[in-house]
């Protein structure tokens, strides 16, 4: 009798407990570019649906345009600052540094990519102006992306001038902007896609044409607030009547100048400075902390969706995530006489970290690079010293890892770096 009754609590116990799993929710992500929306702009706007989602969430100042005065600066444009965001590097790494997108180093794998891998079972959707976003920078079906594949795709309208007739006012871009957000309502409401991509571009052509003090422009603002509203409205929608939990990340590409906001593709702070609006409180120390950059949405959306980044690629990253347990941030090498003096923001009182070094670039051409150990240090250090590599190379990579993230930097003989 007794064997009996241990037998039955075992069964209900194991019974509860697959219970408790299928109640957890089931995590999906979307994340927006809104194309060149200074960030004085969007502080500034009248914008009641965004500031909904602020108020439940956050809302972040960040930047883009890699590395001020270091090898990462790239341009502040608007396909390279897209695939900061996707594949949570700098240009000098994913290899587009302009609106052609030409020769995408797709040995970075965009984060999409990454989760259809891990989990090929989950569905990703991407609803944009743009058609290049999907077969360029995505490489939606090429082989050299891993032929990698989106599930739902609404995009390539800027093609369809039966539809969207181009009219020298741009009114069509709206038109296009606005069917791209009817398709993202409906289908996160009925398929609920565990990965979306939302890209707008009415905002950046009235830039252009008019400047950010017109009223162009500003109606432009309005228009981009009334479709968060529509898509807002949709997550709500899943997350009431299904068991999910939605990460959503609002933001732009880039800046744009301060004297007429018509350019931007430099390095003015106007330019740099970005935006992220988040439907979360729950952000880390590195988060509040200091001002993050586009190429951090990529590891907060892999934690995030439990994707498991492999190690090499953790290396190779320039971002850091804004949700989770953080240790290190900010790595920054510099040359010191004879030697290197590699630096790096700890975000914990008390750990330690190792520092490894690489002076091969494999990783660029799908190789593999070999990491040596140099030292174990406490976090709280916050520098180290090291020697010269004894023979020259074209570039040391080094990699700061701690106890929940690591951070890496690079030194070449004709460029140091510094953290923002």
């Amino acid at each position: 009798m007794k064997i009996y009754k241990a037998f039955f609590c075992c069964i209900m116990f194991c019974f509860w407990g697959f219970q408790a799993a299928d109640a957890q929710p089931q995590h999906k992500v979307l994340f927006v570019i809104a194309d060149g929306i200074p960030a004085d702009m969007i502080e500034n706007m009248n914008k009641p649906a965004l500031q909904k989602i602020i108020d439940s969430g956050t809302y972040l100042r960040s930047f883009t345009g890699g590395i001020l005065q270091t090898y990462s600066q790239m341009p502040t444009i608007s396909a390279p600052g897209y695939n900061n965001l996707l594949t949570g590097t700098w240009a000098y790494k994913h290899n587009v540094f302009s609106n052609n997108v030409q020769n995408p180093n797709y040995h970075y794998k965009h984060i999409l990519r990454l989760l259809k891998e891990q989990y090929p079972q989950k569905k990703v959707a991407v609803f944009s102006s743009w058609l290049d976003n999907r077969t360029k920078l995505l490489g939606d079906g090429l082989p050299q992306a891993g032929d990698y594949t989106t599930d739902f795709y609404f995009d390539g309208f800027e093609l369809d001038t039966l539809h969207f007739p181009h009219d020298a006012a741009h009114s069509y871009m709206h038109r296009i902007d606005e069917m791209v957000i009817h398709k993202a309502d409906s289908v996160i409401k009925k398929n609920g896609p565990d990965a979306s991509w939302i890209y707008l571009e009415y905002t950046d052509d009235m830039g252009h044409m008019h400047g950010t003090n017109s009223t162009d422009y500003h109606n432009a603002l309005t228009y981009f607030d009334a479709q968060m509203n529509k898509i807002w409205q949709a997550v709500q929608y899943r997350e009431k009547n299904f068991n999910e939990k939605w990460l959503v990340v609002i933001t732009t590409d880039h800046g744009r100048d301060a004297q007429t906001g018509r350019n931007h593709g430099g390095q003015s702070e106007r330019e740099r400075t970005t935006w992220m609006i988040l439907n979360t409180k729950n952000l880390n120390n590195y988060a509040h902390k200091d001002e993050p950059a586009v190429v951090d949405i990529y590891p907060t959306i892999a934690r995030f969706m439990h994707v498991s980044i492999p190690t090499l690629l953790q290396y190779e990253l320039d971002g850091v995530p804004l949700i989770g347990a953080v240790s290190v941030a900010k790595p920054w090498v510099v040359l010191k006489s004879n030697s290197l003096q590699l630096k790096w923001q700890a975000l914990e009182d008390t750990g330690t970290v190792k520092i490894y070094a690489a002076t091969t670039n494999q990783f660029k051409t799908g190789g593999t690079d070999h990491y040596t150990l140099i030292a174990t240090v406490p976090n709280q250090q916050q520098s180290f010293e090291m020697p010269l590599p004894k023979e020259q190379t074209a570039v040391l990579k080094l990699v700061i890892q701690g106890a929940h993230n690591c951070v890496n930097t690079w030194y070449t003989a004709s460029n140091t770096t510094s953290a923002k």
